[in-house]
């Protein structure tokens, strides 16, 4: 089949599929769409790169000032905006239920005084909080339990899908090359294989959970027809995980899979307590072995890995060398700029991360940084325990994402630096947080976060 044939079909089925998907809610916002294109891009790539412009990260788009990504990014964020201000978005109690995230946020915009590049940085940052508007236009959403899956079906009918048709059609597209091997690397509809194996931990971990919520219902009819696309699209998405050879996504993948079941279980009902104690118990474990006993490294090297995680180790090595201000860091997205990125290049080669979400904050925003983002963490996994139940299926989902999150943030930067996967955790962590608690016999209630405009009593305008 020629390429654009197979293009121009993938575009007609993909519409079919948004048009008659057995998931389709009657209801939702076309204000949605903001959030899918925000998202679309920050999975995938900048626009610039799929008119045809070079490849690089989506977080060095102001930096290089290209005015086709600035326009779109600038764009979204003021429909953002207006899309808040139409609903009247109660500011002051989404700042009470969310003030670690307003704290990591400031400091981080104060961060840019004291950096070498504050325009760079401060355009950064404007850029990485078009991110959090989007969440809150999914928030604000009169239905925001079922936008907040609305965006991420939409998310995985796009891209999962186009990464195959990448992989089928587009070969010298989808493909990149290690500096230094040669070996060839696929990367979908990415930049990076690591790209790409965040956007199939997203996708399966959304695909997966949805069906393991409407099992219980699968006699209905119209609920069989939903799983039967859920799994086609999971199988998909594992088939997309293989092609990416990224091993950090799929055992993260494999353990969100064990978080779901566990979470929607008759066990988790009966011992909450234990089930809630056991997920930190388990990563402090996981601390003591790898940095006490160096198990990553076994580990890898047993299954036929780079012992030092491909090089993980001696980019934390050199990245430490540069002695940063241990208190404050280097300013928000400032360290890999200048002197800094050369010292690196010249110990371990062309890098632009250090591998380590917790390290990357160390490094630009210091421990104060890092301790905002651990009070972040703690307060994000109270919220999702305290409405964790077998009826409210976002916490499970919350809860999976919050475990990954902890421990693929050990070996990428995924924290705090617009990275989809920390985009969607934040979307479904607030969401839940925003929520009540409810009874196991009781529907989801729906509390959007939006003022309520005064009604007229009809006797005082007849007084």
């Amino acid at each position: 089949m020629p390429p654009l044939l197979a293009l121009v079909l993938w575009f007609v089925l993909l519409i079919a599929l948004l048009c008659f998907d057995p998931a389709k809610e009657s209801k939702i916002s076309v204000a949605l769409w903001v959030p899918v294109a925000w998202l679309f891009i920050t999975g995938s790539r900048l626009p610039s790169q799929w008119l045809g412009g070079s490849v690089g990260r989506a977080s060095d788009a102001l930096e290089e000032g290209n005015p086709v990504d600035r326009l779109i990014f600038t764009a979204l964020i003021l429909l953002s905006i207006s899309i808040l201000l139409l609903r009247s978005f109660d500011w002051g109690r989404f700042f009470q239920r969310n003030f670690a995230l307003i704290l990591l946020l400031g400091f981080a915009l104060v961060s840019v005084v004291w950096s070498d590049f504050p325009f760079i940085a401060f355009k950064r940052w404007f850029r990485d909080l078009g991110n959090y508007l989007v969440i809150l236009v999914i928030l604000s959403d009169p239905r925001p339990l079922e936008a907040v899956g609305v965006v991420l079906r939409r998310l995985g009918y796009l891209l999962i899908p186009l990464s195959i048709l990448i992989y089928k059609y587009y070969p010298e597209m989808g493909k990149q090359y290690d500096n230094w091997t040669g070996a060839a690397m696929f990367v979908g509809a990415t930049t990076s294989k690591n790209m790409l194996g965040v956007l199939c931990l997203v996708s399966g971990i959304f695909f997966f959970w949805d069906t393991v919520t409407r099992w219980s219902d699968r006699k209905n009819r119209q609920t069989r027809k939903i799983i039967a696309v859920d799994l086609a699209f999971f199988g998909m998405t594992l088939w997309v995980l293989n092609l990416s050879n990224s091993a950090t996504s799929t055992v993260c993948l494999a353990m969100a899979c064990i978080m779901v079941v566990a979470a929607q279980s008759g066990w988790t009902e009966r011992h909450p307590g234990l089930f809630k104690s056991l997920i930190p118990a388990i990563f402090f474990v996981y601390l003591i072995l790898a940095f006490g006993f160096n198990v990553n490294g076994a580990l890898a090297g047993a299954v036929g890995r780079d012992p030092t995680l491909t090089g993980r180790t001696d980019i934390w090595k050199a990245v430490l060398a540069t002695n940063t201000n241990p208190l404050v860091g280097t300013g928000y997205g400032s360290f890999w700029l200048g002197p800094r990125l050369n010292f690196i290049w010249s110990r371990v080669g062309t890098v632009n991360e250090s591998h380590n979400g917790y390290l990357e904050t160390y490094l630009n925003l210091g421990l104060i940084g890092v301790t905002l983002l651990l009070i972040l963490l703690i307060t994000s996994y109270r919220a999702i325990c305290k409405r964790l139940s077998p009826s409210f299926g976002l916490a499970s989902l919350g809860l999976a994402l919050w475990t990954i999150l902890l421990f693929y943030n050990m070996t990428e930067a995924a924290a705090f630096n617009g990275q989809l996967l920390w985009v969607v955790f934040l979307t479904v962590e607030i969401i839940v947080a925003t929520h009540t608690p409810i009874a196991h016999d009781d529907p989801p209630v729906k509390q959007p976060l939006v003022k309520r405009r005064p009604t007229r009593v009809r006797e005082r305008v007849a007084a």
